[in-house]
C-alpha cells in the first residue's frame, strides 16, 4: 500500500460549494496554484453550502483538505480525519485550522469610501446577524461612517437571508425606507439581502441611486445582473484566496506547522446602476437624471426633456454641467450606451433590434455614434465582449 508520506502526488479534498460566483473564483485560485507547483490529485464533488458532509471523508485515504466548513458537524468529520486542513469560510468553526479569507474590515472601509466619493453623508445598513463575518464587514462600516460625524441607520437581520414570507419582508423593508432621510447611501451584509432591497426600492417608488444608492457585498454575478437596476457589490478576490489556501496547505502537508489567519483585501466594487451616480442638490439637475434614466432609451430627446422640466435649454445645460461635468445630451447618450452596452453582451438581438430598443430612432445613426464613442462597430464590441466572458475577470467598472 502507497504510504501518505512516499506518495509522490498529494490527494487532496476540495470542500467548496461550486454554486457561486467568489467560491468558483476560488477553485479557480486553486488550480492556478497546482498548475504552477502540483501536480495534485484533487477530489471535487458538485456542492452547495450547506450539502451534507461527504461520507468518503471519513475512512477517506487522503493528504489534505481545503473547507468552507458550514456546519459543527462538517468541523467535527474534518478534524477526526487527522489530515492537515486549511478553513476558507468562518473562523468560528476552525479547530484549530488555519484561515484564508476576505479581509472583512477592508470590506467595509471600501464601501464607504465610495459613498463619500459620490457626495453622501447620510447613510444605512441591511445587516445580517447569522455569521461572524456578516457583522465584521457592517460594523466597520458604520464605525467609518460614524467617525466621519455621518448618521448611519440600521435594519437588522438576525435570521437566515433566505425568506420565509416574502410579502413580510417587503412590507417591513418598505416601511424602513419610507422612514429614512435621502439622498442615502446603504450597504447591505450580502448580495441576496441587497437585491431584496432594491425590489422593495421599486415596489416602494424609491429611485436608485437618485434618492437611495445600494452596495451589497460577494459579487454573486446571477444576482447583480438580475436586480432592478444592476447591483454594485464588492468583489472579494476569489483567486487570490484559493491560490493562498493551496500555497499554505502545501506547506502543512509536507509536515509543517501553521495555525495564523491570512485576509485578503477586496478586489474593489464592481460599479453597477445600483450606486452609479452621485448626490445632486440642484433639484432641477435631480429631476432631469432621473428622467433620463427611466426614459433614454424610450428615445428621448433633449427638446423633451425641457419641455417637461419647464426649463430653457441654456439653462438645463448649463447646470447640468456645473452638477455633472456633462451636458443632458450626454447624460442621455450615457445611459443609452450603457443598455446597449448590457444587450451587446448579454443578448443575441440583432445590432438594428438594439439601436431601436435603445431610443435610436435611425440604425444608420446608431452605428455613426457607436464607432464614435466605442472606435470599433457594435459588431466588433460584441465579439470582444464574449471573449472577455470567457477570458478575463469581468468587464464591470471598477472601484477600489
Amino acid at each position: 500500500m502507497i504510504t501518505r508520506k512516499s506518495r509522490s502526488i498529494p490527494r487532496v479534498a476540495l470542500l467548496v460549494e461550486t454554486t457561486r460566483t467568489y467560491t468558483r473564483e476560488v477553485l479557480a485560485g486553486v488550480r492556478r496554484y497546482v498548475a504552477a507547483h502540483g501536480p495534485w490529485s484533487t477530489f471535487l464533488e458538485l456542492r452547495a453550502l450547506d450539502s451534507s458532509p461527504p461520507a468518503w471523508l471519513k475512512n477517506w485515504d487522503g493528504d489534505g483538505i481545503l473547507t468552507r466548513t458550514f456546519t459543527a458537524e462538517m468541523g467535527d468529520l474534518i478534524a477526526s480525519t487527522g489530515l492537515p486542513a486549511v478553513e476558507l469560510r468562518a473562523t468560528n468553526l476552525l479547530g484549530g485550522r488555519p484561515f484564508v479569507g476576505s479581509d472583512n474590515a477592508h470590506i467595509g472601509l471600501s464601501v464607504a469610501e465610495h459613498f463619500f466619493e459620490r457626495g453622501y453623508w447620510q447613510f444605512g445598513v441591511y445587516s445580517l446577524q447569522t455569521e461572524s463575518f456578516f457583522i465584521e464587514r457592517i460594523q466597520n462600516f458604520i464605525s467609518t461612517v460614524k467617525n466621519r460625524g455621518c448618521p448611519c441607520f440600521e435594519l437588522p437581520e438576525t435570521g437566515s437571508d433566505s425568506v420565509s414570507d416574502w410579502e413580510q419582508s417587503q412590507s417591513r423593508l418598505i416601511e424602513w425606507l419610507e422612514q429614512l432621510p435621502k439622498p442615502i447611501g446603504i450597504f447591505a451584509a450580502n448580495d441576496q439581502l441587497a437585491v431584496r432591497l432594491l425590489e422593495a426600492c421599486q415596489r416602494a417608488g424609491v429611485a436608485v441611486p437618485e434618492e437611495v444608492a445600494v452596495v451589497g457585498a460577494e459579487n454573486e454575478e446571477t444576482l447583480c445582473a438580475f436586480a432592478t437596476p444592476p447591483l454594485s457589490s464588492v468583489r472579494f478576490d476569489g483567486q487570490a484566496v484559493g491560490y493562498a489556501a493551496a500555497e499554505l496547505l502545501d506547506f502543512l502537508m509536507q509536515g509543517k506547522t501553521a495555525s495564523h489567519k491570512v485576509l485578503l483585501p477586496p478586489k474593489g466594487i464592481v460599479v453597477r446602476a445600483s450606486s452609479d451616480g452621485s448626490v445632486i442638490n440642484d433639484q432641477l439637475v435631480a429631476q432631469a437624471v432621473r428622467l433620463i434614466r427611466q426614459e433614454a432609451t424610450a428615445g428621448l430627446r433633449v427638446e423633451d426633456l425641457c419641455r417637461r422640466l419647464n426649463a430653457s435649454r441654456s439653462t438645463l445645460d448649463r447646470r447640468m454641467k456645473a452638477v455633472l461635468q456633462r451636458s443632458p445630451k450626454d447624460e442621455i447618450d450615457r445611459v443609452r450606451f450603457r443598455e446597449v452596452e448590457r444587450l451587446l453582451r448579454e443578448t443575441d438581438l440583432t445590432i438594428d433590434t438594439i439601436a431601436l430598443q435603445t431610443g435610436f430612432a435611425h440604425s444608420q445613426y446608431f452605428h455613426a455614434a457607436f464607432r464614435e464613442v466605442y472606435a470599433v462597430t457594435p459588431g466588433a464590441f460584441r465579439r470582444g465582449a464574449r471573449r472577455s466572458v470567457v477570458f478575463s475577470d469581468g468587464n464591470e467598472s471598477f472601484a477600489g
